[in-house]
């Protein structure tokens, strides 16, 4: 399932982070990449762990702490501290997989990668190309969105960033640990959750069929969830 989160950071939040991203030191995108992706990465990227990419990390994760679509959708149990990117000149990142599992270097923090993210911190206008391009049994679904706006996408799916040919296109990225594993099982339980949440809106929390279906949600939950 692939979701597009709006306003996941306001526009003076978009502003602060670019504040400071803009000021920091940036170096090669494939301090990061594993083996496969190391070969199709040409990008820049802030250091794990710097002062710069913790103070705008934090502002995303407290953002996300606050965004029910976000916690609907991924059920998380680990979120990877956000990591940055830009693209300028040419730079790409070709078709790949992200890596299983992520530990955060130097700790024995790590997480199973469920859910890849990526928040947009440029307007689409600024630049051309610098789409994310994600694989499924579908097609390719070609995603650029606007600054604040995140897309949250299944690890596993086979994906790549087209070529940024004007312009830079900075953004975020990181990845998901969720307390329910199975893409599909996580799907169902984020439908369930809109159509009871509509419901509610439309009846009321107390209505019975609203009280039965919340039920039905949380024992769902129950069976499936590694918490």
């Amino acid at each position: 399932m692939m979701l597009h989160i709006s306003g996941v950071l306001t526009k003076a939040q978009v502003a602060q982070c670019r504040q400071v991203l803009d000021a920091a030191q940036w170096i090669d995108g494939n301090v990061t990449s594993g083996q496969q992706s190391a070969h199709a990465k040409r990008n820049q990227q802030l250091p794990e762990g710097s002062p710069a990419a913790r103070a705008a990390g934090d502002a995303i994760q407290d953002a996300l702490g606050r965004h029910p679509l976000f916690f609907s959708a991924a059920l998380p149990l680990k979120v990877f501290p956000p990591l940055f990117n830009r693209y300028a000149g040419g730079d790409a990142f070709g078709t790949h997989v992200d890596n299983a599992i992520r530990q955060l270097r130097g700790t024995d923090f790590r997480i199973r990668s469920d859910l890849s993210a990526t928040l947009f911190l440029e307007a689409p206008e600024a630049y051309d190309g610098g789409e994310l391009c994600v694989e499924d049994t579908f097609g390719v679904h070609r995603t650029k969105l606007p600054a604040g706006d995140m897309v949250l996408y299944p690890a596993s799916s086979l994906h790549r960033v087209a070529p940024v040919t004007r312009g830079v296109r900075v953004a975020s990225f990181f990845w998901i640990q969720s307390m329910v594993r199975d893409d599909s099982a996580r799907a169902l339980l984020f439908q369930l959750d809109g159509d009871v949440q509509r419901l509610a809106a439309e009846k009321g929390s107390n209505d019975p069929v609203v009280v039965s279906l919340t039920g039905v949600y949380h024992n769902l939950l129950r069976r499936w969830a590694q918490a």
